[in-house]
């Protein structure tokens, strides 16, 4: 699974970036950002305090053959 953080709900506290085990969440601009190294472990989502870390939907890809 993979996360995503709503730059307009995060409060930049900083709370998600104690919490993650590979260090995948840096501060961008006074707001919180999850990196490609997120392992999806979900984390991030259980202690964010203004619910702006949510799970991505999963896209299928087609391929044409």
């Amino acid at each position: 699974m993979q996360y995503s953080i709503a730059e307009n709900s995060c409060s930049g506290c900083g709370t998600c970036l104690e919490v993650c085990p590979v260090e995948a969440i840096v501060m961008r601009a006074g707001h919180a950002v999850i990196t490609v190294e997120c392992i999806g472990c979900g984390a991030c989502p259980r202690v964010c305090p203004e619910g702006a870390i949510k799970q991505m939907p999963i896209t299928t890809i087609q391929n044409s053959f």
